[in-house]
């Protein structure tokens, strides 16, 4: 596959003027160079001349165009954001996400947490934007199978050739529980019924998906991680040190995610992509 057309016509930056919009709005900026054909500037309150003059002077300072469209919603953070994203057929989001680390694990904030749940388009959040943001070297992608996951993927792989990326890890989670299911299916085929899958059999079918999505001239390494509980998906993104986790999402968070992996909507190991 090589990178031709953009994944996404309209990316848009969810904006405040935080201490760290600046970074978030660089990143946004990088990401639409990659994957985007406009950036929209989306912000929660009044339209006026003090803050048009703010947009003004962080625009000439990230060297973006004077005209760049700047949505102006009012009501909470979140809800403003949501519907900012329907009335402007945007189809990335790009946001701050971190909201405090406990534990060493970092947390979602609030209107991250909901744009992730809730939102129609796909999501990006970074946990430490940069003013001058650091490239991609490594990308997780946790897989399934379906075919909204292979187009994922696809993005995935654009994304990854034009950034250059040293690995992207396409994964699967094989936890005991499954090891389990599996058992019994060897033990009793007639009695069968949910297509549990041994870790070597696992380990076919994530190689055939891989090679299902064509040809790429991005390192890709198929890995299927056990462990006993759904967070060896972040212990495994902080093991090799990622820099973006990726996950295919149909729809809203909570249609198309089992409860395995509710995690995402709390914690967040690094920079986060859902792609609807």
């Amino acid at each position: 596959m090589k990178p031709s057309d953009p994944p996404y016509k309209t990316v848009a930056v969810a904006s405040t003027f935080s201490p760290r919009f600046l970074h978030v709005l660089a990143e946004a900026k990088r990401i639409r160079e990659r994957l985007g054909s406009a950036l929209n500037l989306i912000y929660v309150g009044e339209r006026d001349a003090k803050t048009l003059g703010k947009f003004a002077d962080v625009l000439a300072q990230l060297k973006l165009p004077a005209e760049s469209p700047i949505h102006f919603h009012q009501g909470d953070p979140a809800s403003a954001i949501l519907k900012a994203i329907d009335a402007h057929q945007v189809n990335l989001i790009v946001a701050g996400a971190l909201e405090k680390e406990v534990v060493l694990r970092p947390f979602l904030g609030n209107v991250a947490r909901r744009l992730v749940r809730e939102s129609k388009c796909s999501v990006m959040l970074f946990t430490k934007p940069e003013i001058e943001p650091k490239p991609l070297r490594r990308i997780v992608f946790l897989a399934d199978y379906s075919e909204h996951a292979r187009e994922a993927l696809r993005k995935v792989l654009h994304l990854a050739t034009l950034e250059d990326a040293e690995r992207v890890y396409v994964i699967r989670i094989h936890t005991t529980f499954d090891e389990a299911r599996a058992a019994r299916r060897r033990s009793s085929p007639e009695k069968a019924t949910d297509g549990a899958r041994t870790l070597e059999e696992e380990e076919v079918a994530l190689e055939e998906f891989v090679l299902s999505v064509g040809e790429t001239d991005a390192p890709v390494e198929a890995r299927c991680v056990r462990g006993n509980t759904s967070y060896a998906a972040s212990d495994f993104v902080q093991s090799v040190e990622a820099d973006l986790l990726a996950i295919p999402a149909a729809g809203k968070f909570g249609d198309d995610f089992s409860g395995h992996l509710a995690w995402i909507t709390e914690v967040i190991p690094c920079a986060l992509w859902i792609i609807r």
